[in-house]
This record gives C-alpha cells, sequence and structure tokens, in this order.
C-alpha cells in the first residue's frame, strides 16, 4: 500500500515587535522590541530549524504593551535582513484596504524572493479603531468583512482585471502590475487567519490557506481541525487549509526546572494588565452569538501569556516537548507558532536539543503502519 510521506512539522516564532515581551509578567524577560534585537533574532531562527516568524500588530499601547513597531514595515526589514525566513505581517480590515495590502505584499514578495505572507486580524481591540476614527463593528460582521478582504486579496493577486462587489470592499478592473512572484506550489502569497469562534472557523474553512488556533489542548485542537476541515469541505475546499497552533516553549533540562519557570511567570504576573486585557477580550468573545468567541473560557493563568500559550503544555525536558508536538501533529498541526521568554536563548536552545528530538520522532510517526497514520487529520503539504 503506498501513501504519501507527510510533510515535517514546520516552526514560526512570535516576532517581539510590542514591548514587554510575550508574557504579561514582571519576570525577567532577556527579550527587546527593537530592531537590532530582532534583526539578529531574526537571523539565528532561520539557522535553528524556524521557516516562519509572524509580526504582530498593536497601534496603541495596551495591557502592558507601551510601544510597538507597526507589522508591515517591520515584516519588511526583517525580510530583507534574513536568507529563507517568510514573514507573516498581521494586518487589521478596516484599518487596510485590501487592494492597497496587495500592492504592498507584491512589492515586499518581490524584494524578498517570496517569502511574504500576511495575517489577516479581524480585531478585538476596540479603542484603536474607536481612537482612529474608524468603525466598531459586531463580532460577526467583523469576520464577514474579513471574509471578503481576503477573496479580494486573492482576485487581485490571481486576476489580471479584478473585479469584486461585496458588503465592504467593491473593486472595479483592478489590474495589479507586478503580481507577486511565482513560486512553486504557490498560487499566491500565504494567508493565514484564526480566532476561535464559529465565525473565525466558518472562514478558515471557506477563504484561508492556513488557520491559525489559540492555545489549545489536544481534544480542544482536533475539535478545531474537524470542523474547518468541515467548512472546507462544505465549500469545495476540501483539504486545502493548514493549520497552526499557537504554544509557548518553556524547554528546561529538567522538568522540575520548566514548572517553576512558568510557576513564576504566573506569580509574578502584572494584575492590572492581565484583568484589563482579559475584560476586553473576553467582552468581544462573549459578543458572539453561540458564547464561543476567542479566549471566551480563558482563565487569569492562561492569559498571562494573551494567545492562551500555556494550554497547549509545550512545557517540559526537549524529550517532553517533541511528545506534544508530535501528537498535535498527528491530530492535523502542520505549524507551531512559538512564543518564548528569553527568545535568542531558547531559539537556539530550541534547535540544538528540541528540533531533533521532534524530527526523531516524526520518522518514527512515519514509519508506523498507514492504518495508525489514518487516525490522523492532516492538512495538504504545504507549499515550498
Amino acid at each position: 500500500m503506498s501513501r504519501t510521506r507527510p510533510a515535517p512539522l514546520k516552526f514560526a516564532y512570535w516576532v517581539p515587535n510590542v514591548s514587554g515581551g510575550l508574557v504579561t509578567s514582571t519576570i525577567e524577560q532577556r527579550t527587546d522590541w527593537g530592531y537590532d534585537y530582532n534583526r539578529k533574532l531574526a537571523q539565528t531562527a532561520e539557522n535553528n530549524g524556524f521557516e516562519y516568524a509572524l509580526s504582530q500588530v498593536r497601534y496603541m499601547a495596551s495591557y502592558g504593551a507601551d510601544h510597538q513597531h507597526e507589522s508591515t514595515s517591520f515584516s519588511l526589514a526583517l525580510l530583507l535582513a534574513t536568507e529563507r525566513l517568510k514573514v507573516i505581517a498581521a494586518v487589521h480590515p478596516g484599518l487596510w484596504q485590501p487592494g492597497v495590502l496587495a500592492k504592498w505584499v507584491a512589492t515586499a514578495d518581490h524584494l524578498s524572493g517570496g517569502r511574504a505572507a500576511v495575517n489577516v486580524v479581524s480585531g478585538w481591540f476596540k479603542g484603536e479603531f474607536t481612537a482612529l476614527g474608524e468603525p466598531w463593528l459586531e463580532h460577526d460582521e467583523r469576520y464577514r468583512r474579513s471574509e471578503e478582504f481576503i477573496r479580494v486579496l486573492r482576485e487581485i493577486w490571481t486576476s489580471d482585471n479584478a473585479n469584486f462587489q461585496g458588503d465592504f470592499y467593491r473593486i472595479h478592473d483592478f489590474d495589479l502590475k507586478p503580481k507577486p512572484l511565482d513560486v512553486p506550489g504557490r498560487p499566491h502569497p500565504e494567508i493565514f487567519q484564526g480566532g476561535n469562534s464559529t465565525a473565525a472557523r466558518r472562514n478558515g474553512g471557506r477563504v484561508s490557506d492556513w488557520y491559525f488556533s489559540n492555545g489549545k489542548d489536544f481534544d480542544g485542537f482536533s475539535e478545531q481541525v474537524t470542523e474547518v476541515n468541515q467548512h472546507a469541505e462544505d465549500a469545495g475546499r476540501a483539504g486545502a487549509v493548514r493549520f497552526a497552533l499557537n504554544g509557548f516553549m518553556i524547554a528546561r533540562d529538567s522538568e522540575r526546572e520548566a514548572r517553576e519557570t512558568l510557576r513564576e511567570i504566573i506569580a509574578k504576573a502584572n494584575s492590572d494588565a492581565v484583568e484589563g486585557f482579559r475584560s476586553a477580550v473576553q467582552q468581544a468573545g462573549a459578543s458572539t452569538s453561540d458564547k464561543r468567541g476567542m479566549w471566551a473560557d480563558s482563565t487569569f493563568e492562561d492569559l498571562v501569556q494573551y494567545n492562551d500559550g500555556f494550554r497547549t503544555q509545550l512545557i517540559g525536558t526537549p524529550e517532553q516537548i517533541a511528545d506534544r508536538a508530535v501528537e498535535y501533529k498527528r491530530r492535523g498541526a502542520n505549524l507551531l507558532l512559538l512564543g518564548f521568554l528569553h527568545f535568542q536563548e531558547e531559539v537556539e536552545y530550541f534547535g540544538r536539543h528540541v528540533l531533533p528530538i521532534i524530527r526523531e520522532k516524526e520518522a518514527e510517526l512515519d514509519a508506523r503502519s498507514p492504518e495508525a497514520l489514518l487516525q490522523s487529520v492532516p492538512g495538504p503539504t504545504p507549499a515550498a
């Protein structure tokens, strides 16, 4: 019985282009939001097994993040400082016009040799929109707008005379030249989109190349994979969506040391900032029709890492982390998006100590019988 060899698990890291690190805690975080630090980090990451980096999007101070660099310009700088790393710029519909973004991505793609990507973020921070004088839509309307936004991007990148008639965007005979680069295995720059809500899962299946999940345990992640794949099948896109999962990694030589680090992070949490963030995001989650929005069931401890990264439980020895990573792959993960306490040192530790064990365990998984592999819910082979 012949079968296709599963693609290796891919890895991305959160770009710390926002001050305060990746946990809202007063614990020491040997990281920096400036460009010099991030340029070196990007170069280290691409030499330690990371294929992607995700630049965060914040426009104003909030919940412990006092300063921030704009995501698209920062992403381009990192693309030009690296050779292989693909950089995903997070963007907000409502603050970007899709035709303008399509042009920016096409230019960045040419300058970087085909390594530009976008993460379409429907938005949770009402204050940013109102401070800029932009209307704040209700939850499901934000996701309807995001779906149109993604459809417009794809139409402009793949059509000579793009046309689109929607409720939020209208494009008339728009001809983008130059188009993004023709990269084998990629019809256009990759489009990521995430969330936990019913609307987010529907968008993931209907229009996205990649679905980003907030931190989830095994069962929570499997549930999302199943639902998004069903939406994709209903839309005539069966097998078209790949899955990325957020996780905060604490890899140490002993499990006790890793767990003590987690305990200290939470013990030193900035309570006011975490509670402020919790109030804002859980209001957004509760505004969905079925109360199943992002962060709807997150605890205080979960939100100390503001994308529920502790829930993925990538915490322990390299062996323990590798076991969990490969189990997530078996359940459908194509990529793990990682945050760290001390980025530079821990990215290097990951490349030296964790990644080799993951590759060994992937080989063991691949060597199992086809019947065992059929228990998984794989996505398609990722683009080269």
